[in-house]
């Protein structure tokens, strides 16, 4: 057992600094991503910040920035109609030669190939990872979901409507305002861990006065899952800070860009139902609406009248999608 493991709240020290790295990598793709800059940015020394990095996240530094890089480049060949030449230096290749050999290593085809379709094989066999992870939790996260009914002063009850069939989901263009969020993450799965996620975060909030009154809460899928390995899926729950708020233990800060949002209003209970709602969304609304899914992340937002049916489960939130127009 390391070190690490014995000390709980270090861990979460820890943690915090790592997913701070991750999120400056992500939003800093095409600058300096060496092992000093990213050692400050977690404030360790850079004598031992890989072996620290690689104890937490299970993958060294540079794969994890190569990864990140090339997820976010296959990201943009799918939804934009940027050169390929344009995504590699933008992602921070030096050249397309560089970018077009890292990608085949990575997904198996080249650029081109993914972009004219192949990226529905590598889409495909994501989904089938994803459903054989949930089959062999699905007790546990019943447990998880069951749990999140216990304790009524952070998830108030009260009476959901009978699920709405996913056909049927009120689909409405919201405008998200720039915030600066608080967040506490998980990294896995979507869907393992989220309500354990979500009982911490409340618990947190409701020891930091945030939930008297109740703030809005969002929950943000900062990875595509049809794109990242199911083990290094980011999921941050979140609520809106002012700028004297600063990161603790591990929670961190982060800046939410805002923007145009197709938002589906969703009734049903937690797992599989919110997954179909989430699928019909991109499935079957979005080709339909003129739209196209805009290069953000996607999420959930709970409102302040959140409540949660102990005698069916059901609970409503807003699941929203980024777009921008054809």
């Amino acid at each position: 057992m390391t070190e690490l493991e014995l000390q709980p709240a270090a861990r979460h020290a820890y943690i915090a600094r790592i997913n701070r790295v991750v999120d400056h990598i992500s939003a800093n793709l095409a600058g300096t991503l060496d092992l000093q800059a990213l050692a400050d940015v977690a404030y360790f020394s850079p004598w031992h910040f890989h072996r620290v990095f690689q104890a937490v996240t299970g993958e060294t530094l540079a794969d994890c920035v190569r990864r990140l890089r090339l997820e976010a480049a296959a990201q943009r060949l799918i939804f934009t109609p940027q050169t390929a030449l344009q995504i590699a230096l933008d992602t921070g290749f030096a050249s397309a030669e560089v970018f077009s050999r890292a990608f085949r290593a990575h997904f198996g085809m080249t650029p081109t190939a993914w972009r004219r379709g192949g990226w529905r094989e590598w889409a495909t066999r994501r989904q089938i990872e994803l459903s054989k992870i949930h089959q062999g939790n699905h007790k546990p996260n019943q447990d998880s979901i069951m749990a999140l009914f216990k304790d009524r002063t952070l998830w108030p009850a009260g009476p959901v409507p009978s699920s709405e069939k996913t056909l049927a989901m009120h689909i409405e263009l919201k405008t998200l305002p720039p915030m600066r969020l608080a967040y506490m993450r998980n990294t896995g799965p979507y869907g393992d861990g989220v309500a354990q996620l979500w009982q911490r975060f409340a618990a947190w909030c409701g020891q930091h006065g945030y939930m008297n009154p109740r703030p809005k809460m969002y929950g943000i899928s900062q990875d595509n899952p049809e794109i990242t390995p199911a083990d290094k899926c980011r999921y941050d729950a979140c609520i809106e800070v002012n700028e004297a708020f600063k990161p603790q233990g591990e929670i961190g800060v982060q800046n939410f860009g805002g923007g145009r949002y197709a938002c589906g209003r969703f009734t049903g209970k937690p797992g599989n139902e919110v997954h179909e709602a989430w699928m019909h969304m991109f499935a079957e609304w979005l080709p339909q609406s003129g739209y196209q899914p805009d290069n953000k992340p996607a999420l959930e937002l709970y409102e302040e009248d959140f409540v949660m049916d102990p005698k069916t489960g059901n609970f409503s939130c807003w699941l929203c999608v980024p777009v921008k127009t054809l």
